[in-house]
C-alpha cells in the first residue's frame, strides 16, 4: 500500500507538473509545493506508523474537537477562494480543516461502534450519537460552502454506519425518513443552494445550458478525456491542457490531463492502483484484530473510495462537478496529507493484526 500510495503520488506530481507547465515559472511553484507537502506526508505516516493505532481510540474524541474549532475558526480567519472560505493561511501554506474532517469522523464513529461490543445490527434509537457526531463537521463544511466536501462525509459516515449493519425496522425508519425529505427539499431545497450550485445542477442535467458559464468546465474535462483515445497524445502534448482550455487542471481536473496525454490505458492503469488499494483496505479490514481496527480500517479506505469515485464521475460529466480532488494526484497540501495518514492507519491495523 505505501509503494503505491507513493507511484500514485510521483504520477500526481508530473501531472501537475504538466498542467503548469504553460504558466512559466509560476508554476513549478505548484510542483515544488506538492512535493514539499509529498516530503511531510511521508515524514507523518512514518510516525503514525511508530504508534499502536489503539492511541486514535483514546485521543479520538479529543482530534474531533480540534477539527471543529478549526472549521469554526474558518470563519474568522478564513481565505476566501471561488466564493467558499474554506482554508486558514499558515504562512508558506494553506490548512484546509474540512479535509482532515473526514478523518476525525471515522475515528469517532469507529469508537462509538466499538462501545457497542459487537451487538449485532444497529437499532433506531443506536443512529442518533453517530449521526449527531457527523453532522457537526458535515454542517459546517456545508456552510462554507463547499458541497462536494460535504457529501463525502455524508457518504463516508452512511459506509461506515451500513459496514456495522442495520436491522429491518431501521431500515424502514431510515426509508421512512428519506420519503418524507423528499417534499421537504422539493419544496426549500432551491433556498438552500447557492446560486452557482444551482447552475452546476442545471448543467449536469442539461449539459448545453451555460456552456461558456457553469457548464464550460465539463464540456473542456470531456473534449480533453475524449481527445486521448487509446495512448493519449504524450507527456506535455495535451492541447487542451497547453492551450489553457481546461480551468483548475492541476487541482479538480487533474485526471482529465491524465486522459488526454496518457489516454485510456494510463487512466486504466492508474484505476487499477486504486483499486488495489481498496482491495487491500477491505481485505485489511476483515483481518483487524479487533471491531475498533476493523472499523478504521473500513473508514479509511472509505475516504480514498468516495474521492476517487466522486472526481472521476465529475470529470467525466457523470456526476454533477462539487470541487472534490483526487487523492494523491490533486494539488493540495491537505488533501495529500490526509490521504497519506489514511494509508498509514491502513498499514499499521494490518501490522498488529496479530496478539502476542
Amino acid at each position: 500500500m505505501i509503494l503505491i500510495s507513493l507511484a500514485l503520488t510521483g504520477i500526481g506530481i508530473a501531472l501537475i507538473y504538466s498542467a503548469t507547465s504553460p504558466m512559466a515559472d509560476s508554476g513549478r511553484t505548484f510542483v515544488v509545493r506538492q512535493m514539499t507537502w509529498f516530503s511531510l506526508g511521508v515524514v507523518l505516516m512514518a510516525m503514525l506508523l511508530l504508534l499502536d493505532y489503539h492511541v486514535l481510540e483514546r485521543w479520538g474524541l479529543w482530534f474531533f474537537v480540534f477539527v471543529v474549532a478549526a472549521l469554526v475558526t474558518v470563519w474568522a480567519v478564513g481565505k476566501v477562494t471561488s466564493g467558499s472560505r474554506r482554508w486558514i493561511e499558515l504562512g508558506l501554506m494553506r490548512f484546509q480543516p474540512s479535509e482532515f474532517a473526514k478523518l476525525a469522523v471515522v475515528i469517532i464513529l469507529a469508537k462509538i461502534f466499538d462501545e457497542r461490543g459487537g451487538r449485532g445490527p444497529l437499532e433506531p434509537w443506536e443512529l442518533i450519537r453517530p449521526l449527531s457526531y457527523a453532522a457537526v463537521p458535515f454542517g459546517l463544511v456545508l456552510i462554507q460552502p463547499d458541497l462536494g466536501t460535504a457529501g463525502v462525509i455524508f457518504l463516508i459516515a452512511v459506509s461506515m454506519i451500513f459496514f456495522v449493519g442495520l436491522d429491518r425496522r431501521t431500515m424502514l425508519w431510515i426509508g421512512g425518513v428519506a420519503l418524507a425529505a423528499i417534499p421537504v427539499f422539493l419544496l426549500f431545497g432551491e433556498r438552500l443552494l447557492m446560486d452557482y450550485q444551482k447552475r452546476r445542477l442545471l448543467t449536469f442535467m442539461y449539459p448545453d445550458y451555460d456552456p461558456l458559464g457553469a457548464g464550460y468546465h465539463i464540456i473542456q474535462s470531456q473534449i480533453a478525456i475524449g481527445s486521448g483515445g487509446i495512448l493519449g497524445k504524450g507527456f506535455l502534448k495535451g492541447t487542451q491542457n497547453q492551450l489553457m482550455f481546461l480551468p483548475v487542471k492541476h487541482t479538480d481536473f487533474i485526471f482529465s490531463i491524465l486522459a488526454e496525454e496518457w489516454g485510456f490505458l494510463g487512466c486504466v492503469g492508474v484505476l487499477a492502483l486504486f483499486l488495489a488499494l481498496f482491495m487491500r483496505g477491505l481485505s485489511i479490514a476483515g483481518k483487524a484484530r479487533d471491531n475498533f481496527g476493523a472499523l478504521l480500517a473500513f473508514g479509511c479506505t472509505s475516504i480514498l473510495f468516495w474521492h476517487v469515485v466522486t472526481n472521476v464521475g465529475m470529470v467525466m460529466g457523470l456526476l454533477p462537478v462539487v470541487g472534490v480532488p483526487l487523492s494523491f494526484l490533486s494539488y493540495g497540501g491537505s488533501s495529500l496529507i490526509c490521504s497519506f495518514l489514511a494509508i498509514s492507519i491502513l498499514v499499521n491495523v494490518s501490522t498488529r493484526r496479530f496478539s502476542y
